[in-house]
């Protein structure tokens, strides 16, 4: 074919081409087979915008279950948390062993957390997770009482016990469709894990979705 005659065969195909235009759904979107919860515990922190920042830039949404003595001392950080398109959960307000606690008590950490978290800017919260993942009958039933459901977790990455990096991506890696992991917002190795978790859920077809109050599992975010 002589150059001229490919060249106008060329500027045919563009011309088409744009006058066509093929509109597709972001690719995210389309690659999500399934969803699971991200949570992060214990916040927040003076290290809690440097992760909301690692969350956005890859892509990521997260549950951020907030200490409620944190969520009064910081409340730009909870409005920063949910500008950043994050969920606010309650994690008690002093961080105790509840189990051990009267009613009262229990009662007085669940509901001073609301309300912090509420004054903050950071919404009503609906999801509960106790301490250590310490509950019984009466903790679960003094959550129901404020609205809440509890929320412990499936995979624990033990950031909070020092994992390393590796092994924090490694636990993310054994997430399956509707599954929770705990994580927290103040380890450096979790932090450096962002990138990671982001690239193995994707190549796994998962995405980062919102805790259902009704089923306690992670689905698309509404």
């Amino acid at each position: 074919m002589a150059a001229t005659a490919r060249v106008a065969l060329l500027t045919a195909v563009l011309a088409a081409a744009a006058a066509f235009p093929v509109t597709t759904a972001p690719a995210q979107a389309a690659a999500c087979n399934g969803y699971v919860g991200l949570t992060f515990d214990d916040g927040p922190s003076g290290n809690t915008t440097r992760l909301l920042d690692a969350l956005r830039q890859n892509g990521l949404r997260a549950t951020m279950f907030n200490q409620g003595q944190y969520a009064a001392a910081n409340p730009s950080l909870v409005r920063a948390q949910v500008s950043a398109g994050m969920w606010v959960g309650n994690h008690s307000y002093t961080h105790p062993h509840l189990t051990r606690l009267s009613q009262a008590q229990i009662d007085s950490e669940i509901s001073r957390t609301q309300q912090a978290v509420a004054s903050a800017g950071g919404g009503t919260p609906k999801l509960f997770r106790p301490p250590y993942g310490e509950t019984n009958a009466t903790v679960k039933s003094i959550a129901a009482r404020h609205g809440l459901t509890e929320i412990i977790w499936h995979v624990d990455s033990q950031d909070w016990n020092g994992a390393s990096t590796d092994a924090i991506v490694q636990a993310a890696a054994r997430l399956t469709n509707g599954q929770i992991i705990l994580l927290h917002d103040w380890p450096a190795n979790t932090l450096a894990a962002i990138p990671r978790i982001a690239q193995g859920l994707a190549a796994r077809g998962l995405c980062a979705g919102m805790i259902s109050p009704q089923t306690g599992r992670a689905v698309a975010p509404g």
